[in-house]
């Protein structure tokens, strides 16, 4: 089984190297970035992809993207310092079919990856456990209204990202970040550019 780990951090990758590295038939490929990862995706065939959400660069959640993209099958987990189940839920609607936060205990990341290797999906137990109750309680984030690319935006503007910078850093045109900006302001109920980025840096260090 290959399975492919994206993760800007040397620590978290050594780390991860040597959890898998207890388990039979697992090789594993690093990647530092998502251009690097595309990279090798375009070359090797992949069983897993562990994805981290917070890469510098093109994030997570459009790294994802775009790899179900050129591959609709491919199996995603993410693995990320948010424990959060908005985050999980998010991931879980883009595509993804595990979420397992780095907080965890180490058989959670274990059995995930055999798990989604088997064609299922997993959520780390704490996770999934919170999102069943918000779900019971009617549990509102108004972050959740955010659509896959919008959510990427605002954790762009986390980053000190000018609108320019993430038009070229997504692809697209400067409208179309200043237009989804106004939307996203609608949609939190803030009137401000200032205030969308204040809730950027919050969300980011949460």
């Amino acid at each position: 089984m290959r399975v492919l780990l994206v993760d800007d951090h040397f620590v978290v990758r050594e780390g991860v190297r040597r959890l898998l590295g207890s388990v039979a038939g697992i090789d594993l490929v690093e990647a530092e970035n998502g251009e690097a990862a595309l990279q090798i995706l375009r070359r090797n065939p992949i069983d897993v992809i562990i994805l981290d959400l917070n890469l510098q660069g093109v994030g997570g959640l459009e790294l994802l993207r775009r790899i179900l993209d050129g591959n609709p099958k491919a199996r995603v987990i993410i693995f990320s310092m948010h424990a959060e189940p908005m985050y999980a839920a998010r991931a879980l609607r883009v595509g993804a079919k595990g979420y397992v936060s780095k907080g965890a205990g180490a058989d959670e990341l274990i059995t995930a990856v055999k798990r989604v290797t088997e064609g299922g999906r997993y959520v780390e137990r704490e996770i999934a456990e919170q999102m069943v109750f918000n779900q019971i309680s009617g549990d509102t984030d108004p972050l959740r209204q955010l659509s896959p690319r919008e959510t990427e935006i605002l954790r762009l503007l986390g980053e000190g990202k000018n609108m320019s910078e993430i038009a070229g850093l997504l692809g697209v045109a400067y409208k179309t970040v200043a237009n989804t900006c106004t939307m996203m302001k609608s949609k939190l109920g803030i009137s401000r550019t200032a205030d969308l980025i204040r809730l950027a840096l919050e969300t980011r260090s949460a």
